[in-house]
């Protein structure tokens, strides 16, 4: 196989002054920023003077968990994606690399779920009717209930319960959320709120069917997971998948190639659900929703980046590496490629990106992917890394750069 593999990393350029890495500390990322600037913003509220009443203390609550629910549609996350890379290069540096954190906009999620359910547990406090307590005191419950699983220590630990609880969930606490409005005989205001959230939760669904899945395993590690059945994605986006639609669903990265009708999907063994996937060979899968942007979609705002990826990573980079909108490097680090993902790939790859660095972990170990990506990002010119690899290396990437004043992006498992 021929590769670009040079040992002769660079060294890493100094970190920047201790104001900025703490700006760029894990635990204060734009996804934590916006959470808490919706936390602020509801307390400004009281900050202000402002004395809540049972109908406000509804309406904010009503406000916030619709912000909560509608951030997470996929034609609103879209368009956020439209929105924030319509910014031309020519715009600062700075700005672009802000605009590319528009993936983290599960904080408002976050925020909007958190001060919904604060709201609603003020608005059972104050409430004197039996029958709107008795349905406020089962719904503040529930939404402690999914806002507590949903908390990092348990998503990760338990993520099918988290995805079981979340969903049946909030099924659930809408239809409550429905049954105390109507209760509390609501203006036109909060029915036409309320429709547009039940509306956004059920659009997905309506889109649920099952289809035929071509699917070649090179290897015990992967599958290539090939469709047609009438859609052909945006590069950069992701398919939901499931061979039980009410349980389990996973998210895969579309790779569609040009001029050519449908996508496949990498599929690496990474747990019980792929791992019998891959073992199985399911001629059929559930799919749903609507194809969404992913995080490599703000490739755009930059004239050249880097795509660093381990194992399947190359999943995600593979549908921009073929398109070529951006011009880009490939930084991949991988278990004996050809044998793992099968010469057909390996080849595909390798003729979009033949200066690529390919790095075969069985033959020579792991490298230090911070090092490798800042010296592809300085021999390259680029002007943005993006990183497709597990949590914990995706983070050591991206934020061992941003540290450096370098513009990084990854994954932030907030879902």
């Amino acid at each position: 196989m021929t590769t670009s593999l040079d040992r002769r990393t660079a060294e890493l350029p100094p970190l920047t002054s201790g104001v900025r890495r703490l700006l760029k500390h894990p635990r204060l990322m734009h996804h934590n920023r916006l959470a808490a600037l919706v936390l602020t913003a509801n307390l400004g509220f009281l900050w202000a003077g402002w004395v809540p009443s049972e109908r406000t203390m509804g309406h904010a609550a009503l406000a916030n968990l619709a912000l909560a629910v509608l951030v997470r549609q996929q034609y609103v996350i879209n368009l956020f994606f439209r929105l924030a890379t319509r910014a031309p290069t020519s715009w600062p540096l700075k700005v672009r690399w802000t605009l590319g954190k528009v993936y983290h906009f599960g904080g408002l999620h976050m925020g909007g779920a958190l001060a919904g359910t604060a709201w609603f547990l003020a608005l059972t406090l104050a409430a004197d009717d039996q029958r709107l307590m008795a349905v406020g005191w089962t719904l503040t419950a529930l939404l402690a209930l999914i806002v507590a699983t949903a908390l990092p220590p348990f998503r990760s630990r338990h993520h099918d319960h988290f995805e079981k609880i979340h969903r049946f969930g909030g099924w659930t606490a809408l239809a409550l959320f429905w049954t105390h409005t109507l209760l509390a005989s609501p203006g036109p205001v909060e029915v036409a709120v309320l429709s547009v959230v039940t509306f956004s939760v059920v659009l997905p669904w309506l889109r649920l069917r099952k289809v035929d899945v071509r699917l070649e395993r090179p290897s015990p590690h992967v599958v290539l997971a090939r469709f047609d059945h009438g859609e052909t994605p945006f590069a950069g986006s992701s398919t939901a998948i499931s061979r039980s639609p009410l349980k389990e669903w996973h998210s895969f990265a579309n790779v569609p190639a040009p001029g050519e009708p449908g996508f496949r999907l990498t599929i690496s063994r990474a747990g019980d659900w792929t791992g019998s996937f891959i073992d199985d060979m399911p001629a059929k899968v559930w799919v749903k929703g609507i194809t969404t942007a992913g995080v490599a979609n703000i490739e755009t705002l930059f004239r050249k980046v880097v795509y660093v990826a381990t194992g399947s990573g190359i999943g995600p980079c593979l549908p921009h590496l073929l398109a070529a909108e951006v011009p880009s490097r490939l930084v991949w680090a991988t278990r004996d490629p050809r044998a793992t993902y099968g010469d057909a790939l390996v080849d595909e790859i390798l003729a979009v990106q033949p200066d690529a660095v390919v790095w075969d972990t069985t033959r020579d170990g792991k490298p230090d992917m911070v090092r490798l990506a800042y010296s592809a990002y300085r021999d390259f010119g680029a002007e943005a890394v993006i990183c497709i690899s597990n949590k914990k290396l995706t983070w050591q990437v991206v934020h061992g750069l941003e540290r450096r004043g370098i513009p990084a992006y990854g994954a932030i498992w907030d879902s």
